[in-house]
Protein backbone atom coordinates (compact mmCIF):
# COMPACT_ATOMS: atom_id res chain seq x y z
CA UNK A 1 0.00 0.00 0.00
CA UNK A 2 1.16 3.50 -0.70
CA UNK A 3 2.65 5.82 1.64
CA UNK A 4 2.04 9.46 -0.52
CA UNK A 5 0.02 10.10 -3.43
CA UNK A 6 1.33 12.41 -5.88
CA UNK A 7 0.42 15.32 -7.53
CA UNK A 8 1.54 17.90 -10.39
CA UNK A 9 0.73 21.51 -10.41
CA UNK A 10 0.99 23.78 -13.04
CA UNK A 11 3.57 26.25 -11.32
CA UNK A 12 6.29 23.33 -11.87
CA UNK A 13 5.24 21.97 -8.28
CA UNK A 14 5.01 18.08 -6.86
CA UNK A 15 2.31 18.11 -4.60
CA UNK A 16 2.61 15.25 -2.07
CA UNK A 17 -0.01 13.81 0.13
CA UNK A 18 0.12 11.41 3.33
CA UNK A 19 -1.26 10.40 5.96
CA UNK A 20 0.08 13.42 8.07
CA UNK A 21 -0.91 16.23 5.17
CA UNK A 22 0.89 17.13 1.80
CA UNK A 23 4.02 19.27 1.00
CA UNK A 24 5.51 20.26 -2.47
CA UNK A 25 8.77 18.78 -4.42
CA UNK A 26 10.23 20.70 -7.72
CA UNK A 27 8.98 19.28 -10.83
CA UNK A 28 10.74 21.26 -13.47
CA UNK A 29 8.73 20.88 -16.30
CA UNK A 30 11.16 21.63 -19.85
CA UNK A 31 12.70 18.13 -18.57
CA UNK A 32 10.18 16.41 -16.50
CA UNK A 33 11.84 15.91 -13.40
CA UNK A 34 11.40 15.44 -9.31
CA UNK A 35 13.85 16.50 -7.28
CA UNK A 36 13.62 14.94 -3.62
CA UNK A 37 16.58 16.47 -1.21
CA UNK A 38 19.22 14.43 0.33
CA UNK A 39 18.09 12.42 3.41
CA UNK A 40 20.32 14.66 5.44
CA UNK A 41 18.79 17.78 4.44
CA UNK A 42 15.22 16.29 4.11
CA UNK A 43 15.24 16.14 7.93
CA UNK A 44 16.08 19.55 8.22
CA UNK A 45 13.27 20.60 5.53
CA UNK A 46 10.89 17.67 5.71
CA UNK A 47 7.37 18.75 7.55
CA UNK A 48 7.62 16.41 11.34
CA UNK A 49 5.33 13.72 10.32
CA UNK A 50 7.18 12.97 7.34
CA UNK A 51 10.52 13.25 8.53
CA UNK A 52 11.00 9.41 8.99
CA UNK A 53 9.50 8.54 5.72
CA UNK A 54 12.36 9.01 3.54
CA UNK A 55 12.84 5.35 2.63
CA UNK A 56 9.36 5.33 1.72
CA UNK A 57 9.27 8.48 -0.06
CA UNK A 58 12.25 7.91 -1.96
CA UNK A 59 10.73 4.63 -3.48
CA UNK A 60 7.60 5.70 -3.83
CA UNK A 61 9.28 8.72 -6.06
CA UNK A 62 10.90 6.93 -7.81
CA UNK A 63 8.44 4.57 -8.84
CA UNK A 64 5.79 7.53 -9.79
CA UNK A 65 8.91 8.89 -12.04
CA UNK A 66 9.57 5.64 -13.84
CA UNK A 67 5.87 5.60 -14.93
CA UNK A 68 5.63 9.01 -15.64
CA UNK A 69 8.48 9.07 -17.87
CA UNK A 70 10.05 11.78 -15.06
CA UNK A 71 13.80 11.89 -14.42
CA UNK A 72 14.17 11.20 -10.53
CA UNK A 73 16.85 13.62 -9.09
CA UNK A 74 18.49 13.62 -5.81
CA UNK A 75 20.19 17.16 -4.67
CA UNK A 76 20.81 18.55 -1.42
CA UNK A 77 19.77 21.52 -2.69
CA UNK A 78 16.06 20.34 -3.81
CA UNK A 79 13.04 22.71 -1.89
CA UNK A 80 10.59 20.74 0.51
CA UNK A 81 7.56 23.72 0.63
Amino acid sequence: MSEFKFQPRWKEELVVTGSGGSFILELPMGILSAYLPTEKVWVQKAPSWAKDLYPELKNELEVWCKENKAKFVIDETAGVY
